[in-house]
């Protein structure tokens, strides 16, 4: 199944801070923050969430389209990404603004503090889905990631209107979002993807319940960090998946853009949640060994034996289609 990834595309300035974030938080003077935090080494990476997506579905052999806009500073970064097997053929250059930029500092206990410049991906609600969408390479899914909020509601008005499957990913934007754009958002969606937090303002900014949500998304899936996935459905048990034990963590960043391509990668073989999950979970834990969202290596073979190793003998069976079968 050949899979779209809207949203943001940004370079990435990661910085480590050697101590804990917590250990300078006052509660009684939360209200008159100011903090500078003097950080060790200064990673400049690749990344933005539809970047970082694209680059493991690429990793993993499925051609994704990548749409979103980016600046007159993208050349090297637009090569990076076609030699990984990328599609950038639903890109946006900008006349005159530069590449969105992701600033983030993480401490000791892979706490974060971020900030985000948007740059270029204000461009993005320009762009108009329908017409790539179209035609004999038409997706089977097109995954809305953060993005431009205006961006987002299009591209998935512009899914509905085609009648093209979407999952909907609004994670860090949802502290931008209404309830009405939200709702607008995930209603329909055949997958909606959060993290715990997020499941949580999620459902305070649309005002629903848990049951709400379901009786309005296919499925939906919650990372858990440490504790896993959970995955639900109306009227279903829900389905909980370990993380994959991992013995350092070395960066936190893209760790769940990893998860979404490996997930995503499986289900477009047709490969059952449970186990597209583990996927998901796998190349996660490598993405968290390594520092920066696109410096990691997809390797089918690595990939088995973490899914072997983490959840039983014959666990990687199920994703043959997606590793070659290889152990």
């Amino acid at each position: 199944m050949r899979i779209a990834v809207t949203g943001s595309i940004a370079t990435d300035h990661l910085m480590v801070f050697p101590g804990r974030f917590a250990d300078h938080l006052l509660p009684d003077q939360l209200a008159h923050l100011s903090l500078s935090f003097l950080v060790d080494g200064l990673e400049v990476r690749r990344g933005g969430v539809a970047a970082n997506i694209a680059f493991g579905l690429g990793g993993l052999g499925l051609a994704p389209l990548l749409i979103g806009a980016v600046g007159t500073d993208f050349a090297e970064y637009e090569v990076w990404l076609k030699e990984h097997g990328v599609d950038t053929g639903g890109v946006r250059v900008s006349d005159d603004r530069q590449t969105a930029r992701f600033m983030c500092i993480t401490d000791q206990d892979a706490n974060q503090i971020a900030a985000f410049h948007t740059g270029a991906m204000a461009e993005a609600a320009d762009i108009d889905v329908r017409g790539l969408l179209t035609g004999a390479e038409r997706p089977g899914l097109v995954l809305v990631s953060p993005d431009d909020p205006s961006a987002m509601l299009r591209h998935t008005a512009g899914c509905r209107e085609l009648g093209i499957p979407f999952a909907a990913d609004p994670s860090q934007q949802l502290a931008r979002l209404d309830g009405d754009q939200v709702r607008a958002l995930v209603t329909g969606a055949t997958w909606l993807f959060t993290n715990e937090y997020e499941a949580a303002l999620l459902r305070e900014r649309t005002g629903w319940s848990r049951e709400e949500v379901l009786g309005a998304v296919g499925s939906w899936v919650t990372t858990l960090g440490a504790g896993g996935v959970r995955v639900e459905s109306a009227g279903q048990e829900p389905l909980l998946v370990p993380a994959v034990p991992v013995a350092e963590t070395a960066d936190p960043t893209g760790v769940g853009d990893a998860f979404r391509a490996g997930f995503l990668a499986a289900l477009g073989h047709g490969v059952d949640a449970r186990s597209a999950a583990r996927l998901g979970c796998a190349l996660a834990s490598v993405v968290l060994g390594a520092v920066g969202s696109q410096t990691y290596e997809v390797d089918p073979v690595r990939l088995n034996r973490i899914v072997e190793g983490a959840y039983g003998p014959g666990a990687a069976r199920p994703l043959a289609a997606v590793l070659g079968g290889r152990s």
